[in-house]
């Protein structure tokens, strides 16, 4: 009776496994138009990773139809907005590799710099108000990349303002940066190195405010390593340049400033 029992259990039991491993797909016998207007209302209504799989089955059943090209690229803001930045910019590149002379091409490099930019300011910095010179500036330098190419390739574009005005934050950043490195170098008596980094940043990033402090280093450097004629060709600089500057007025003899910086 046992076996009788088992053995009649038994189909039972797998299929219910099966059942249990192999769900319905809910979306089967959809039309690509079905696929991507579910995929763009969970994206509407901030469903990201309901949107990315609408995205992901739509394409893999639909490879050739303007929808799927559509979504290679409403998926790379869905990434975004997810928080995932590795695979949001992935499916940017990808999608400007499959179709350079798609109409929104200027927004796949927008998008491109947009989640570098916004990864870039970091949980942490967006914040604790976080100095954007104290961070990596990896995401900071491909953001600007991106946008620089949309605006080089595309000025018209609607988004090319916008990228603009994020690039000129973005140097302001970066130029901190190579500041931030050589106020470091400067602290642990690496005056070779400090000289190396703030002449990045003057050679970088001209217009950028952090190259009043970047060219007091370089004058606090150079005389630290004895090298008084580069060390006053820096100082004339920074005087023409900046003649208010706070760095000029650190008390002591008129021309000696730069011996009570500390």
């Amino acid at each position: 009776m046992k076996r009788s029992l088992a053995i009649f259990l038994l189909p039972l039991l797998l299929s219910g496994c099966l059942l249990l491993s192999d769900p319905v797909d809910e979306t089967a016998g959809w039309s690509a138009t079905r696929l991507y207007t579910e995929a763009k209302d969970e994206l509407t209504g901030g469903n990201y990773q309901k949107a990315i799989a609408h995205y992901e089955k739509l394409e893999s059943r639909y490879p050739y139809g303007r929808y799927a090209q559509q979504a290679q690229l409403e998926i790379a803001y869905a990434y975004f907005k997810e928080g995932d930045v590795t695979s949001a910019v992935a499916a940017a590149d990808r999608f400007i590799k499959l179709h350079p002379d798609h109409p929104n091409i200027d927004y796949a490099y927008f998008l491109k710099g947009l989640v570098n930019f916004a990864g870039d300011l970091g949980l942490f910095g967006a914040y604790l108000d976080q100095d954007p010179s104290e961070r990596d500036p990896k995401a900071a330098r491909e953001s600007f990349d991106a946008f620089k190419e949309l605006v080089n390739r595309y000025p018209d574009s609607k988004y090319a303002p916008d990228a603009v005005a994020r690039m000129k934050y973005l140097v302001n950043a970066l130029a901190g940066h190579e500041v931030h490195v050589a106020r470091y170098y400067m602290k642990r008596g690496a005056y070779v190195a400090a000289v190396n980094r703030a002449q990045f940043a003057l050679s970088q990033y001209p217009q950028a405010p952090a190259l009043e402090e970047a060219l007091f280093i370089l004058v606090k450097a150079y005389d630290s390593l004895g090298m008084n004629d580069l060390r006053d060709d820096a100082d004339r600089v920074m005087r023409k340049n900046f003649p208010n500057s706070a760095y000029l007025h650190g008390g002591g003899k008129p021309g000696a400033w730069w011996k009570f910086w500390k």
